[in-house]
C-alpha cells in the first residue's frame, strides 16, 4: 500500500547517475521506495550528443520539457523537443534523445505500468500552446498535454498554473506526482508546510489532503501526472467525500 502521508522532496537532493558511454544524467526523485507503488517521476539531464537508447517493457512513459531543445527519435522517426512540451512513449517502444547543445536538455520523465493499449489518436509529442486553458481548483487553471487526447489511456499529464493565492485543502482519487517548474511557495499536507521551489518532486497518494500555496509575487508553473487518468478539476475539499 502506498503511504497516506505524501512526500516531498527536491532533486537537488537526489544524486544523478550516469551509465557509461550515456550523455543522460538520471535522478530517481519517487519511487515505491518513498511510498510510490506505481508511479517513479525521474528528472534527466541530457548532455550535448546522442543519449543510448532506452525502453521500457510493461511501463508506459511521460516526458515534459523543462528547458532546452533537441530531438526525440522515436522507433527511428524524429520528433522535435522544446520547453512547456510534452512526449509520450508507450511501453516496449525504444528511443534517444538527440540534443544539439550547447546547453543541457532537461526532461521530467514519469513511468507507469502499461496495461491497455494506445489509442487511434495517437501523439507523440504535444506542445502546451497548443492546448487550451482549463479551470481547476479555485483561480487555477491547467492545460493537458499528454492524456486521452494523444492515445495515453491510462495516465494524464497536465502544466498548471497557480497565481499568488492558497486553495483549500482537496483530495484526489488519483495517485499523482508533480514536479515545480518555476515559482516559490509552500506544500501543505495535511497540517504540515514544506517549502517548494524549482525542482521540488511531490508524491501525493489518493485521498491525501493537500494543498499548493503561492506566496509569491509570480505564478508557479507545476507539471503533474495522474495515474488512473483522470483531470485536475476533480477534486473534493476534506470534509466532503467524492
Amino acid at each position: 500500500m502506498a503511504s497516506t502521508s505524501g512526500f516531498v522532496t527536491s532533486e537537488q537532493d537526489v544524486d544523478g547517475v550516469r551509465a557509461d558511454g550515456d550523455t543522460a544524467e538520471v535522478r530517481q526523485v519517487i519511487d515505491a521506495s518513498v511510498g510510490c507503488e506505481r508511479l517513479v517521476q525521474r528528472v534527466i539531464r541530457f548532455a550535448p550528443g546522442r543519449s543510448r537508447e532506452r525502453v521500457a517493457e510493461g511501463r508506459q512513459e511521460v516526458l515534459y520539457v523543462a528547458s532546452g531543445t533537441g530531438t526525440l527519435d522515436l522507433e527511428g522517426t524524429e520528433h522535435d523537443l522544446e520547453p512547456e512540451m510534452g512526449a509520450f512513449v508507450a511501453a516496449g517502444e525504444r528511443y534517444a534523445v538527440v540534443n544539439p547543445g550547447p546547453e543541457e536538455l532537461v526532461v521530467v520523465s514519469v513511468t507507469a505500468p502499461q496495461t491497455n493499449g494506445v489509442g487511434s489518436n495517437r501523439q507523440v509529442t504535444v506542445r502546451y500552446a497548443d492546448r487550451e486553458p482549463l479551470p481547476a481548483t479555485a483561480n487555477r487553471e491547467f492545460r493537458y498535454l499528454v492524456n486521452e487526447d494523444a492515445g495515453c489511456l491510462e495516465i494524464t499529464q497536465f502544466l498548471g498554473l497557480i497565481p499568488p493565492s492558497k486553495a483549500p485543502h482537496h483530495v484526489l482519487e488519483y495517485d499523482e506526482v508533480v514536479y515545480v517548474v518555476e515559482g516559490t511557495g509552500l506544500v501543505h499536507l495535511g497540517d504540515e508546510a514544506i517549502r517548494m521551489g524549482p525542482g521540488t518532486c511531490i508524491h501525493l497518494p489518493p485521498q491525501t489532503p493537500h494543498c499548493l500555496e503561492n506566496d509569491g509575487e509570480q505564478p508557479v508553473r507545476v507539471v503533474g501526472v495522474f495515474h488512473p487518468s483522470g483531470s485536475p478539476a476533480n477534486a473534493y475539499p476534506v470534509n466532503k467525500s467524492p
